[in-house]
């Protein structure tokens, strides 16, 4: 008995320290500012015995019930709101029920995001340039369309050209079909494989709906892969517990025509309206259902002859000349009736609470009608033509499993070109599902470092009529990126890895960036960063025939009197317009490979004073073989006498006689090709000013120099380049009070010269201009209506965005919106 007790005794102090460190719970709320709970903050805690995650429930609650004894640091965020931080906070042998986090609004540098490194953190800490349009600004602005809303952002580049066709880009020269960008809906790319384009207008998401938008101005391939090789946009919805209750907004106004081919004509009209219903019937579920419409009336377009002017980029060469086609029903190739837009969606979301993550269905359509303008002219996507998706996820903490699926089907006849096989116009119709499957997940180590990885895989079946012989292809990729945090310096490395099956190689995308905040409020950040995209499926396989009128007048003294008639009028002759893939007069092609660009940038993020956020860029953006449509040497597939084109009259030895001078007659005219390297620099400044709670101010300037040529043993050609506006500037502020919504902005953009429409005839400069758009509006009923009058282009400018696009005149809408 003795040694036993001796035994226990020996054994006491051991068992009571196991004892002692048995883990223990954890809890609080997240309250707002007005003292409301939040549901769906990410909960974090770190310290000696780990770290751990939760999400705060529909009553603002979290809980941890296991947590080893030590001292942690207990962190909130959620987007749009500043991180809230407790120290210090010690865990023994007791529960531990923490004093309510309070997340407030966030000055602009501590606003958290998502997009810049697929995981939470604080603007100023991220390892890019990044702007966030808030959900103040958004209920307030004037913008009737996406290229609007971002006009304002630093560094971008938005034209619209037509009632619906939006194309952005930044820090390079945007155009038609753009597709350098990135275009995300919670997390869900939208962008349409087959060539990489983004139609804004199937975004099946009202402007209600969206908890902010996230911008990133620079390369993203290094997470995001293929297609953000200028940058990417995130546009990041409200769950349904952050938006339960119901509104309806209806808008309806005009715009005016007294420009271009509809001067002398009545307003064009514009209306639409959206509902939202959002419900948490129980802790477990939440739902969101959405719906919209809008239709407006054809813009004017322009008339007359583009302004015939000496190149800038090729001495003693001459653009410019070509006619505008008329805005009527007539001859094909000179003339198109303009069309305006409708644009119906459906969207629906629910959310599942389990007891260690969350699941999300979502599904929507969006459709669209309308003219969008490209390289061979514009199409009318005809009613009826739609992207709708389905998407499930899973999120855990920094987990997130998502797999989806994207499907788009469109019908669009040309509106310039006619098919030379059938006379009717040249159709393009497309139908192409995508399915992705998404994995990442984010983990602390040794506490110095924050490991973020994941990976894709992406398949894409194509039926495209302009592209008879498209393969599908599958698409893999890989990152990872480690966050190293040393005092005042974080370093952030990382590499992305695609493998597509278009390409022979995998294609490396890495990110290096060093920041240094000699304050908690200043950060200088360098970087590089690689970014890529890969030739599409329109670029390998395109197999077109169009009609290209020649002038062969100057043959008329080398005739007969009796064939002198048949050179009278220009010659339709048809060329052929062929992908990478296809032979060319039976000789393959060289393979694409996909266009790459590497940025070098020095940036400086900081609060100054209060509420102020002062940010600047320099950047230094290189892009090699890029893929552009090309026109070919015309001796390269030439018709000959033996082979003559389709329609010739005259005699076949007249090709030889041609042939004898030099002068070919092209039977392969254009295909796409890897171009040679330009390097591109900017500045970016801006300021953000957030005057109360409720209102905001901004301005910024945007510096972009003209593109140059790098010396290659491929050059660029300079008559393929595209001179963005050198300045841009926009002001503005923002309000949202109890009471009162206005806003108000200045958007200022320099001149830019376009050349990715038809032939060089169809070049030219668009004149600088000035956008002055604003809000106005007052909330009644203890907001649960808000009526306001919404005005673009308020002094009435005619605006040119694009040398072939619509003419913009003064738009104005009056909106009404109930809340309840």
């Amino acid at each position: 008995m003795i040694r036993v007790l001796a035994v226990a005794c020996l054994l006491l102090p051991f068992t009571t320290s196991a004892a002692q460190a048995q883990p223990v719970g954890v809890s609080g709320t997240v309250l707002d500012q007005t003292g409301a709970v939040v549901p769906g903050a990410s909960v974090t805690i770190v310290g000696t015995g780990g770290r751990f995650s939760d999400v705060s429930g529909a009553s603002g609650g979290f809980a941890f019930p296991n947590i080893p004894s030590g001292t942690y640091e207990v962190s909130v965020s959620l987007l749009g709101f500043s991180q809230e931080t407790l120290r210090g906070v010690v865990v023994t042998d007791m529960p531990v029920v923490l004093p309510p986090m309070t997340l407030t609004t966030a000055d602009r540098n501590e606003t958290v995001i998502v997009t810049a490194s697929r995981t939470e953190t604080a603007l100023i800490d991220a390892p890019a340039t990044i702007s966030i349009i808030s959900e103040d600004v958004l209920a307030s602005t004037s913008s009737q369309n996406y290229g609007d809303l971002l006009r304002s952002v630093p560094g971008i580049n938005a034209v619209q050209l037509s009632a619906r066709d939006v194309n952005l880009t930044s820090r390079q020269a945007s155009s038609t079909l753009s597709n350098t960008q990135l275009v995300l809906l919670d997390g869900r790319s939208i962008y349409l494989d087959f060539f990489g384009l983004v139609l804004w207008d199937f975004l099946p998401t009202n402007l209600s709906d969206i908890k902010q938008i996230e911008v990133v101005r620079g390369p993203a391939s290094a997470v995001w892969g293929a297609n953000a090789l200028t940058g990417a946009v995130n546009i990041i919805t409200k769950s349904p517990r952050e938006s339960v209750g119901t509104s309806v907004v209806l808008n309806a106004g005009g715009f005016g025509r007294g420009a271009g081919s509809t001067r002398g004509q009545n307003p064009g009209a514009l209306f639409g309206g959206n509902a939202t219903i959002a419900r948490a019937p129980n802790d477990r579920w939440s739902y969101r259902l959405s719906a919209g419409y809008f239709n407006s009336d054809p813009l004017p377009r322009p008339v007359g002859l583009i302004p015939t002017i000496s190149d800038p980029r090729a001495p003693g060469a001459t653009i410019g000349g070509a006619p505008y086609p008329s805005d009527e029903t007539g001859t094909p190739g000179s003339s198109f009736r303009n069309g305006g837009t409708s644009q119906p969606k459906f969207d629906a979301r629910v959310d599942q609470e389990l007891a260690d993550g969350r699941i999300t269905y979502a599904g929507g359509v969006a459709g669209t009608a309308g003219i969008i303008h490209t390289g061979i002219g514009p199409f009318d996507i005809q009613p009826g033509s739609t992207m709708s998706y389905g998407k499930v996820g899973y999120t855990r903490n920094g987990l997130r499993v998502t797999a989806f699926a994207n499907y788009t089907s469109a019908e669009a006849p040309n509106l310039l070109l006619p098919d030379p096989a059938t006379g009717r116009p040249l159709q393009l119709n497309f139908k192409t599902p995508t399915f992705d499957l998404e994995i990442s997940d984010s983990a602390v180590a040794s506490r110095r470092h924050l490991l973020t990885y994941g990976g894709n895989v992406r398949r894409n079946n194509f039926d495209i009529t302009i592209a008879p012989n498209a393969e599908n292809r599958t698409e893999f990729g890989g990152y990872l990126q480690d966050e190293i945090f040393l005092d005042r310096v974080r370093i952030t490395a990382g590499a992305r890895v695609d493998k597509f099956g278009n390409l022979s190689d995998p294609v490396f995308s890495p990110r290096l960036s060093a920041t240094f905040k000699a304050a908690p409020e200043h950060a200088v950040r360098a970087s590089f960063n690689r970014a890529f995209r890969s030739p599409s499926v329109v670029n390998n396989f395109i197999d077109l025939r169009i009609v290209s009128p020649v002038d062969l007048r100057g043959l008329a003294p080398l005739l007969p009197p009796g064939l002198q008639p048949l050179v009278a009028s220009p010659f339709p002759l048809v060329v052929n317009a062929v992908g990478s893939e296809l032979p060319i007069n039976g000789v393959a092609q060289d393979e694409l490979t996909e266009s790459s660009l590497n940025a070098y940038e020095v940036a400086y993020t900081g609060t100054l004073l209060p509420g102020t956020t002062v940010t600047a860029a320099f950047y230094v953006n290189d892009l090699d073989n890029d893929v552009n449509f090309a026109q070919l040497p015309t001796s390269l597939d030439p018709y000959t006498a033996a082979n003559p084109p389709p329609g010739w009259q005259l005699p076949p030895s007249v090709l030889t006689l041609l042939a004898a001078q030099g002068v070919f007659l092209p039977r392969t005219a254009f295909t796409y090709l890897n171009l040679g390297p330009v390097r591109q620099k900017g500045l970016e400044l801006s300021l953000d000013q957030r005057v109360t709670d409720t209102s905001s101010a901004f301005v910024n300037y945007s510096w972009q120099s003209d593109p140059t040529i790098l010396d290659d043993d491929n050059p660029f050609p300079a008559l393929e380049l595209a001179l963005p506006p050198t300045h841009r500037f926009n002001a503005g502020f923002n309000l949202n009070g109890q009471r009162y919504l206005a806003s108000g902005a200045v958007n200022y953009s320099g001149r830019a010269l376009w050349s990715d429409v038809l032939t060089s005839a169809y070049h030219g400069f668009t004149d600088a201009y000035t956008l002055v758009n604003g809000t106005f509006g007052m909330k009644w009923a203890g907001g649960r209506i808000t009526t306001s009058i919404k005005a673009t282009n308020i002094l009435n400018d005619t605006i040119q965005q694009h040398i072939f696009g619509d003419l913009l005149k003064r738009s104005v809408t009056a909106e009404v919106r109930l809340s309840y």
